[in-house]
């Protein structure tokens, strides 16, 4: 009769670590990046009142017989099953499109969450907004180049930091000149004018044009500019001279496909308001996809690598999570790599409050590198991560709690009156 009592008194305390569980599930359904929980439950102590015989040869064996002490809890596990995802429209927004987690750091210890509600703080470094905790990766150095060998560090997005002006070196032209152009006036040409830089970022506008020549298959190129303060232009196209030739197949053969074009552009040093500051420079241009055949000519840029002086004023972030700065002068450099870290186990993470957990003995030691690599999940931009919660399958969870509740309950009722009764017999 008490076993029945201390059963039941097992399957209330249970039930109701049960209804937490769930309360707790339903709770967070709005959370971001929120994993629910389960609850298992296993058959406590079974005291055993006769153990099994084996059979013989004139009779057959006997079973054990046992009876149960009441429930236990089994487990609280986490389910790390992917979360619906909710478009924001915040850059500094991130969710994770598979497994693993964002690694944040708060001083000395380290974090993993799902939550990638960020921010930039007034620092630079992007951040959880809640908890200040910082968002783990590795920093573009001064030329653009990340290096994901080095020891992870804050991720930098210093909006409106200053890039320095680049004088351009090299630029690459394509397109095709008709074979079809006339040799005599009107002679056929084609153009195009590129924005060149000097090494202060000022912009001077240089035309290249190719015109035919009376020789077969033979342009005469050009470079002229109307820039005030360039005071001459010098072209070579790679063989001293300022000719090039083209095969019967269309293909440039002088000069030698993989010879670059070069042009000397002297400025004034100075020009009566003032001087320009910078010496002259040579640019050479890649035109081996410049092209003759029969057919509509053109001629255009399709790289500069000179640009003005600017700041940084957006960025992206791709699946792979690169971050990659906009600046003002339409130019992009890279500014770091976010880190996803990956646990053999995440069900042995820890919860640490604030949609954190931290790695455990039996969570495994995580796996740091790029998202989309290794297993890990890619993240996207401007969405969050919700919460797993399924409410249908919770509320199915609460009328079953309840039902236990009260079945236990009523295990505890039943067995009073028959213990009443028993002290009855002695009236």
């Amino acid at each position: 009769m008490m076993k029945a009592l201390f059963a039941a008194i097992a399957g209330l305390q249970n039930h109701i670590t049960y209804m937490d569980v769930v309360g707790n599930n339903i709770a967070n359904v709005n959370t971001q990046g929120f994993k629910a929980s389960r609850v298992t439950f296993q058959d406590m102590l079974t005291q055993t009142i006769s153990g099994a015989s084996a059979p013989t040869e004139t009779r057959g064996g006997t079973n054990p017989q046992q009876v149960g002490l009441g429930i236990k809890i089994g487990g609280i596990d986490v389910l790390h099953t992917q979360g619906s995802l909710q478009a924001t429209g915040r850059n500094t927004d991130f969710a994770i499109q598979g497994s693993g987690f964002f690694i944040m750091k708060d001083q000395n210890r380290t974090f993993y969450t799902r939550d990638g509600a960020f921010d930039i703080a007034v620092t630079g470094e992007l951040v959880n907004p809640t908890n200040a905790f910082k968002v783990q990766g590795w920093r573009a150095d001064t030329n653009g180049v990340v290096n994901i060998d080095q020891p992870l560090n804050s991720i930098m997005i210093p909006m409106g930091q200053s890039i320095a002006a680049q004088a351009t070196t090299q630029v690459t032209v394509q397109g095709n000149l008709d074979a079809g152009a006339s040799a005599v006036a009107p002679v056929g040409s084609f153009s195009t004018t590129i924005d060149v830089y000097d090494s202060l970022g000022s912009a001077h506008a240089v035309t290249i044009k190719y015109s035919k020549t009376v020789n077969p298959n033979e342009w005469d190129v050009t470079a002229t500019t109307s820039d005030p303060m360039v005071n001459a232009l010098t072209l070579d196209t790679g063989a001293g001279g300022t000719t090039v030739t083209f095969d019967a197949q269309g293909r440039r053969i002088t000069p030698a496909l993989g010879t670059k074009m070069t042009i000397d552009v002297d400025l004034l040093t100075a020009s009566g308001a003032g001087t320009t500051g910078t010496p002259a420079f040579t640019v050479d241009v890649d035109q081996d996809s410049i092209t003759q055949f029969t057919g509509p000519g053109s001629v255009a840029p399709t790289f500069n690598n000179g640009y003005s002086a600017g700041s940084l004023v957006s960025f992206s972030v791709g699946p792979a999570g690169d971050i990659t700065g906009i600046f003002s002068n339409g130019t992009t450099r890279p500014l770091g790599q976010i880190a996803m870290a990956l646990f053999t186990n995440p069900a042995g993470l820890q919860r640490a409050g604030s949609n954190n957990f931290e790695s455990t003995s039996n969570s495994g030691v995580p796996a740091i590198g790029r998202p989309s690599s290794g297993g890990r999940g890619s993240i996207g931009a401007g969405v969050l991560e919700g919460s797993n919660t399924d409410l249908a399958r919770e509320f199915t969870n609460v009328v079953i709690a309840q039902r236990g509740f009260q079945a236990s309950s009523r295990i505890i009722s039943t067995a009073d009156q028959m213990l009443e009764g028993l002290v009855n017999l002695i009236r």
